[in-house]
């Protein structure tokens, strides 16, 4: 069997602007995943699809390659992941399997990545594996606010439904996507019964979107570190 992993890496980010080159504890962002993605033994090749060539330049001095450029269709603010992966699956050898990882994953531990292989290649009926954590309270008992900036459950038939009966629900991590070439390929639906979960715990998972997403995993990076769990 072999295996790629994929790193989206699109120059444009807005919310954040540079945010896969921006350092994170004194590292650009993008070299913590490339550096994750080395230390698991598992790929033939560490990929990175960018259109941005100060992205590329970064990432090769990390150990990882960048054998094509995006081009400009598919680095806007709209194209979703899934065509991504396909894009650079079509330009690269026949691999077995391929795994997406997310530039921005400081939190990301190699054995994890392991995981989610070894899970996947055990279950030869299944398309994905792929990075989740639960819902740190029930989502059934969730709440939004209406136009007149009230409270209102959303989902009323559970609002008298204790939590301890509800089932436990949930999340994508957005930290990796491992999946059978053919599956990426033939455009298979990755939430759906196809796929295996990889159940992270909710303290190693912050995805990053917007400034406020940034600090948070700064605090937890800084705390898994001095607590030993990262390096």
């Amino acid at each position: 069997m072999s295996n790629v992993v994929i790193i989206p890496a699109r120059g444009g980010s807005k919310r954040i602007p540079r945010k896969n080159l921006a350092l994170f504890d004194g590292v650009p962002m993008i070299a913590r995943s490339i550096r994750t993605a080395l230390d698991c033994g598992l790929f033939e090749q560490v990929v990175v699809s960018t259109d941005d060539e100060e992205i590329a330049d970064v990432a090769r001095a990390h150990g990882a390659t960048v054998p094509f450029m995006r081009p400009a269709t598919l680095a806007d603010d709209f194209t979703g992941t899934a065509a991504v992966i396909v894009h650079a699956l079509e330009q690269l050898p026949a691999f077995d399997y391929a795994c997406c990882l997310y530039a921005t994953a400081p939190l990301l531990q190699a054995r994890f990545l392991c995981e989610g292989f070894e899970l996947l290649a055990q279950h030869p009926e299944k398309s994905f594996a792929f990075s989740v954590c639960s819902f740190g309270f029930p989502v059934q008992r969730a709440l939004t606010v209406n136009g007149e900036g009230a409270l209102s459950a959303l989902y009323p038939e559970f609002r008298n439904t204790r939590s301890q009966d509800l089932p436990e629900a949930f999340q994508d991590a957005g930290q990796f996507y491992w999946g059978r070439r053919d599956a990426w390929l033939n455009g298979e639906v990755l939430y759906s019964p196809s796929s295996l979960p990889v159940i992270l715990p909710r303290h190693l998972v912050q995805d990053i979107d917007t400034v406020e997403d940034w600090k948070r995993a700064e605090y937890l990076y800084a705390a898994l570190k001095a607590g030993g769990e990262l390096q």
